[in-house]
């Protein structure tokens, strides 16, 4: 495998999750970052709350729900964000994991793959 860019497969990456975030939730967030290093592929994702979200975690069980239901909604959709980065980058995603801080409001998504994507920049 071939690619022209680094920076430009990783803006690729971040803008493909922005859009299928903006088509699952009704947005997105309002920064997305990819960051190749190695066989990892790491997003960050800032200011993904949602305004309900925002005043639900500002008391104990409010964050709760908020991390069981983001929790619930990425295990449901994890083979979609595994595609998106498979069909991207022409690798396989051996694992994916993922939080999100109730404190920030940042989302972070970690990619496993099965080869070293930097060697393919080289």
């Amino acid at each position: 495998m071939m690619l022209n860019s680094k920076k430009k497969l990783e803006a690729e990456i971040s803008a493909a999750f922005i859009k299928f975030q903006r088509n699952l939730i009704g947005r997105g967030p309002q920064e997305a970052k990819t960051y190749i290093i190695n066989d990892m592929l790491i997003i960050r994702f800032k200011g993904v709350l949602t305004v309900e979200e925002k005043h639900l975690v500002n008391n104990t069980s409010g964050k709760k729900l908020v991390k069981q239901m983001r929790s619930l909604l990425r295990e449901m959709y994890s083979e979609d964000y595994e595609n998106i980065v498979e069909h991207h980058t022409g690798c396989k995603v051996l694992s994916s994991h993922s939080d999100i801080s109730t404190k920030t409001g940042e989302r972070i998504e970690v990619f496993i793959m099965d080869k070293d994507l930097e060697k393919c920049f080289s």
